[in-house]
């Protein structure tokens, strides 16, 4: 199951968009952040493709994985959860950040100036109840907001670009002010809704934060 490619939901296999080379000065140890979210569903997939990675790369990588309520990998770094605060130090000393494809740990990740490699959950493996991470991540894949990883291949493409040059997973600071931050969130869950509801999926008002963006983020 962890080495498969597979077409979720009918969809295209999509091969993750990786930024060209920007420079070639690099880390002694690039720091790694993969994130699961706090969703109740396992997310073995995702986990057990960076534990197979990490066994090659390992020496490469000073990671921090947090897996929630999938089991523990064999890798060191790795701890369930991570609190707010925890999380946004983690994203703002990250060299790459890898997560799930919940809208806002996105944008937080993006916020920091990070591109982030996602890898959405996938209905069809019980990693959620629908499939809006999946067209949603699609949809930011396609315009090359993230780089979108839907099997291992494509993962792991993205992982050996990063280490060769972290540099290429770097963005522009997304605007980090409250105000800007809550329309951000609110625009984006307003495109999850249509995606979803235009797959014929009952309409789910799920997005809105009841806080701080990560606070109240139920697909983290």
């Amino acid at each position: 199951m962890t080495g498969e490619r597979s077409t979720p939901l009918g969809g295209p296999d999509v091969t993750a968009r990786i930024p060209r080379q920007r420079r070639r000065e690099l880390p002694a140890r690039a720091r790694l952040l993969v994130a699961v979210g706090t969703d109740k569903h396992t997310f073995d997939r995702l986990t057990d493709w960076i534990e197979q990675w990490h066994r090659d790369h390992g020496h490469r990588v000073e990671l921090t994985l947090q897996h929630g309520h999938t089991r523990a990998p064999a890798t060191p770094g790795a701890v369930p959860f991570l609190g707010h605060d925890q999380l946004q130090d983690a994203m703002a000393s990250a060299d790459l950040v890898v997560c799930h494809g919940g809208p806002a740990t996105i944008l937080e990740a993006r916020r920091h100036g990070r591109l982030p490699i996602v890898v959405p959950r996938n209905p069809a493996h019980g990693e959620h109840v629908d499939d809006h991470q999946l067209l949603f991540a699609r949809r930011l894949g396609a315009a090359g907001l993230v780089a979108l990883c839907e099997s291992r291949e494509a993962l792991v493409a993205a992982l050996d670009a990063g280490l060769a040059d972290p540099g290429r997973f770097r963005v522009s600071t997304d605007d980090g002010s409250g105000d800007a931050r809550r329309a951000a969130v609110e625009r984006v869950g307003r495109i999850v809704e249509q995606l979803v509801a235009s797959s014929n999926r009952p309409r789910r008002q799920w997005w809105w934060p009841r806080g701080r963006v990560m606070d109240g983020e139920r697909t983290r």
